[in-house]
């Protein structure tokens, strides 16, 4: 701010004095304020926002969420319906750590322990729509995609809170996969389409952090038309926080001692 005044009461000032050497320095400045208040701004962008949409080691975020899907629904127990983040660590592998919603009929708190410099991918409510055998010929891939897309279509609201902050406005992270077949080994001809809203975050840094989210459709009369989403994840990136890595150790020394006192005297 200071920087982009003193640069307008100069430019004024010049102006006032006289006339074409100053109009051009005038303009000069006020070029020079703009591509400073540009550069700061893409600046902070970059560094404020915790998601990316671009690919991630060549792999787009559509076919990211073909792999998260694959991930689910070949585990020997669903990750959505994973309690309190005993299931965390299933079948993670990769620059890309999935975390998980449910399946609308719960609210779960989880608790998970995360490798540095791992992104994650977070399903903020999405569907899947997958052909059934005898469809498998005559439903092409843009219908299927369309019938994944049916209740994202009647989105009724969606917010995620990272470490206490907003992430803002999620209907512009909507996201479409390809057609895929969620099972990779079968020699089945069956395909499938994901739709939906995610979020694929930066690596966290090392530490504690929180990820809330809440979600629902507005499509009565579909199936999974009035879906509600809701749960909570607490993230160690890095392994557990220790006390002795947040508090000074004259803090944890004097608490010892303290409660050396009252045993001693009880």
């Amino acid at each position: 701010m200071r920087i982009d005044s003193g640069l307008g009461f100069g430019c004024a000032r010049s102006l006032g004095e006289g006339m074409p050497q100053r109009l051009n320095a005038f303009l000069s400045c006020l070029m020079l304020a703009c591509a400073l208040a540009g550069h700061a701004f893409a600046q902070a962008a970059d560094n404020s926002v915790p998601w990316t949409e671009a690919s991630v080691e060549g792999v787009s975020l559509g076919d990211w969420t073909a792999k998260w899907w694959r991930w689910a629904r070949n585990a020997a127990i669903e990750p959505y319906l994973d309690p309190d983040g005993r299931l965390c660590d299933t079948d993670q592998s990769g620059p890309v750590w999935f975390l998980a919603g449910t399946d609308g009929t719960f609210s779960p708190h989880r608790s998970c322990v995360v490798p540095e410099s791992k992104y994650l991918l977070l399903p903020v409510i999405n569907m899947v729509y997958e052909q059934r055998a005898r469809d498998a010929h005559s439903l092409k891939c843009a219908e299927v995609q369309a019938r994944a897309a049916v209740n994202n279509d009647r989105l009724v609201s969606a917010v995620v809170v990272l470490d206490g902050k907003s992430l803002g406005e999620m209907r512009v992270h909507r996201v479409r996969s390809d057609c895929f077949q969620l099972d990779p080994d079968c020699e089945c001809a069956t395909l499938a389409a994901a739709d939906g809203y995610w979020l694929m975050l930066k690596p966290l840094s090392r530490g504690h952090h929180t990820i809330s989210v809440g979600a629902n459709y507005g499509n009565p009369g579909e199936a999974y038309g009035m879906m509600r989403q809701s749960f909570e994840y607490e993230l160690d990136v890095g392994g557990k926080t220790l006390l002795g890595a947040i508090l000074p150790r004259s803090w944890i020394q004097a608490g010892v001692e303290g409660d050396h006192g009252r045993r001693d005297r009880y």
